[in-house]
Formats: structure tokens, C-alpha cells, sequence
């Protein structure tokens, strides 16, 4: 590292650490939280207190590396690095856009008009896996192989509104 050492190895260390730690926040709950994949109370307890914290962590981290791009591009003289440095800093900016987003909200969106046909004329498999629901004199079966897509199902059955999930 040339130019003016010390505020530029700290401009440098500051940019590097919210570069990490935005990542981190954004990558780890994703990580975590995916569909079909084995989840333990612990990482998913330490998965939702970083999405609780991610705003606050995220604000941080951007101001940061503000202020750590500010302090590097005085101290340093090569065009090449200033660049990248700013590159850096966008990309912590683009990091806490991103964790403002629910990508699993975008991915599973709730069926909110399943189409329904007699048992008979259905081409469901013998073994196929269904959720049923019966309420009064209404009964609704809902394939499992469905519902693993959209996650839930809003329906009504026996005139009574539900929300079918698993």
C-alpha cells in the first residue's frame, strides 16, 4: 500500500470490514433460510437476528465504507485503486439494497385461484401425497407436489376462508 500509510491502511480496512459484513448479512439468512435444505434451531435463530438487524447493520456498513472510500482516495495516488475501492463501496450499497429483498417471497407466491376437478378426473398417481380439508359438507384435497411450489393455497371451503400450507 503506497501513498499516505496509515489513513490510507485505515481507509482500506474499514472499506474491506463493511465490504465482508454486508455480505455477510445478505448471504447468510439465504444461506440458511433456503428451501429444502435441513435447517438447526441455532443457525436459523442466528439467520432471523441478523434479518432483524440488517437495516441497522446495513446503514452502518454503508456509511462506513463511505467514509473508508473518503479516507483511502485522499491517501491514494493510483487512479486503478481509487476505482476500485469505489467499486467496492457500490457494492456494499448494492448489498444492503439486496437484503431489503425477499427473495423467497418473490419465489413462492400463494396460489389464489387453484382450479378443482372430481377425484375421478383428476391425473393424480395412486401414491401421490395429498393435504385434505374438510369443513361441513366441503372436502378439498390439495396435492403435496402443489404446494411445494406455491407454498399456500387460499381457498374457501364450506364457504369458510383458508389458508392451506405445510
Amino acid at each position: 500500500m503506497e501513498g499516505s500509510g496509515p489513513r490510507k491502511a485505515i481507509g482500506f480496512w474499514i472499506l474491506v470490514a463493511s465490504l465482508v459484513t454486508s455480505f455477510a448479512w445478505l448471504a447468510y439468512p439465504l444461506y440458511v433460510i433456503r428451501p429444502f435444505r435441513h435447517q438447526g434451531a441455532r443457525e436459523l435463530a442466528a439467520a432471523l437476528s441478523a434479518i432483524q438487524t440488517q437495516p441497522v447493520v446495513d446503514a452502518i456498513c454503508v456509511v462506513l465504507a463511505l467514509a473508508g472510500l473518503a479516507c483511502y482516495w485522499r491517501a491514494q495516488p493510483r487512479r486503478s485503486r481509487r476505482i476500485l475501492a469505489a467499486v467496492g463501496t457500490l457494492a456494499v450499497g448494492a448489498f444492503a439494497a439486496l437484503s431489503q429483498v425477499n427473495v423467497y417471497e418473490l419465489m413462492f407466491h400463494p396460489d389464489t385461484h387453484p382450479l378443482f376437478a372430481a377425484a375421478r378426473q383428476t391425473k393424480i398417481d395412486a401414491d401421490d401425497k395429498v393435504l385434505a380439508v374438510r369443513l361441513g359438507g366441503s372436502a378439498r384435497a390439495y396435492p403435496i407436489r402443489t404446494i411445494a411450489y406455491h407454498h399456500i393455497i387460499n381457498d374457501v371451503v364450506g364457504q369458510v376462508p383458508i389458508v392451506a400450507t405445510y
